[in-house]
């Protein structure tokens, strides 16, 4: 192992602790992951080098890993970590946020693809999937018109929605990673290098607005448009990610401590109340079982001290007791 590496696996096994205070979904383990991440990060010598000079981004990528639930496991193909502008991202792939959608309990399955000019294509109503006729191996389909996403609800339902090429380019056109690219300020861009990709990412981002809200979708999509840069948030400008407060909040090691840190920090979200409200769960929880702990050492005192063996009642104390229980 090469001391580069060695310097970054170190900075890897830093994210232990946040990884598992941040965890969403318990079947993804801190050493499976933590084992992708350094598998990807040593097949490539730029990127090993971006991660030695920001080893901070490299902690905040697998973090996001666990805030997300996302897997960086190759075979299925549902994020990366990736350099960009000076740092290592999490960059997340459409099937990645397809397979995000369906684990987060918001649409039962969904599939999105591009249509090109040649193909047929038509829709068959907004409750029933579309038409789309084509050759996967075919030469001469055409150039890029559009793309499309149809998922299943729960409910039984087809949500189908469309984008025309002019549509997705507006929006590249409007991110700030396509736009440092276009002015060569960065070197690569995934709109350069995985158009397809982005075209497909850029109909679900849309799309998924319509499916029914799930946390870990949210936080995603967010994700890839602010941290990424790839395209335009919803969320305001001073918008606040509260991942990193819940992860902080759950370092306090007493009940005292918590409820300090909930005082201090709730104001913060005051004009996010989701947020506000996933914090204030957080710290309850935590308090809890701060309180149980506590709770539970304070017994195991008292079940190890010695019991003094009382005096005998005098015949006085005795009559007392029978008078103070005996009827008016």
């Amino acid at each position: 192992m090469s001391n580069a590496l060695a310097i970054v696996t170190g900075a890897i096994q830093e994210a232990r602790d946040d990884f598992s205070r941040v965890l969403v979904d318990r079947s993804l383990s801190f050493e499976r992951e933590s084992g992708f991440a350094i598998q990807q990060l040593q097949k490539n010598d730029y990127t090993l080098g971006v991660a030695m000079k920001n080893k901070q981004s490299v902690i905040n990528a697998v973090t996001n890993v666990a805030a997300i639930g996302i897997s960086l496991n190759p075979a299925r193909k549902q994020a990366y970590l990736v350099p960009r502008d000076g740092q290592i991202c999490l960059d997340i792939s459409y099937i990645g946020l397809l397979d995000l959608a369906v684990a987060s309990g918001s649409i039962l399955w969904g599939q999105a693809e591009i249509v090109r000019e040649n193909d047929g294509f038509s829709l068959n109503g907004f409750d029933k999937p579309p038409t789309h006729n084509f050759n996967p191996f075919g030469k001469d389909r055409g150039p890029i018109i559009g793309a499309y996403v149809v998922v299943k609800t729960h409910s039984g339902d087809y949500l189908t929605t469309t984008m025309s090429i002019d549509e997705i380019y507006a929006i590249r056109d409007r991110s700030e990673g396509w736009k440092a690219f276009y002015a060569k300020k960065i070197k690569s861009t995934p709109w350069a290098s995985d158009e397809g990709e982005m075209i497909k990412k850029t109909v679900i981002k849309r799309a998924y607005k319509l499916w029914p809200k799930t946390e870990r979708l949210d936080d995603a999509m967010d994700h890839l448009n602010r941290t990424n840069a790839e395209g335009l948030s919803d969320r305001p400008d001073d918008w606040i990610d509260v991942a990193p407060l819940i992860a902080e909040a759950l370092r306090t090691r007493t009940d005292v401590e918590a409820l300090a840190y909930w005082k201090a920090h709730n104001a913060q979200l005051a004009n996010q109340p989701a947020d506000h409200k996933k914090l204030k769960d957080a710290i309850a929880t935590h308090r809890a079982k701060l309180r149980a702990e506590a709770q539970e050492a304070s017994t195991i005192d008292v079940e190890a001290t010695p019991v003094t063996e009382q005096p005998a009642m005098t015949a006085e104390e005795a009559d007392f007791q029978c008078t103070q229980g005996a009827p008016a």
